[in-house]
């Protein structure tokens, strides 16, 4: 099975689980969005302490393993936040390698958005 396909579909499970076990089916789309991006936040927060941005305090060894746990919760709420709004992993991947693309020939020049001169030229970037 597809590893992303594998990540959604456990995600999903899990997401039925705490929904009944919390009466959680009820919320509408756009409350949830509001409150997994709210997750999200706190999640990098917390990867954001363990990579020592406090100048002022006292560095620490930076553990790697500590840092993954933050990146695999921030993955749990993003995907929740996919399948809440019926995006599942075949679309997830599309709409990335399309806007992949975009992003490429942005930084080639080629894009019709403007906003991307490089300094000293008159090429679209």
């Amino acid at each position: 099975m597809d590893k992303l396909e594998e990540i959604f579909r456990l995600q999903k499970m899990f997401n039925d689980d705490l929904g009944e076990a919390r009466g959680l089916h009820n919320t509408d789309t756009e409350t949830w969005i509001q409150r997994l991006t709210l997750a999200m936040l706190s999640e990098m927060a917390e990867l954001l302490d363990e990579v020592n941005f406090k100048w002022w305090k006292n560095k620490k060894e930076f553990d790697p393993a500590l840092a993954k746990g933050e990146v695999v919760d921030i993955l749990h709420f993003f995907v929740s936040m996919c399948l809440r709004l019926n995006m599942d992993a075949q679309e997830l991947y599309d709409l990335y390698v399309e806007k992949n693309r975009e992003n490429f020939l942005r930084q080639q020049g080629k894009s019709d958005k403007s906003g991307y001169t490089l300094p000293g030229t008159d090429a679209q970037l």
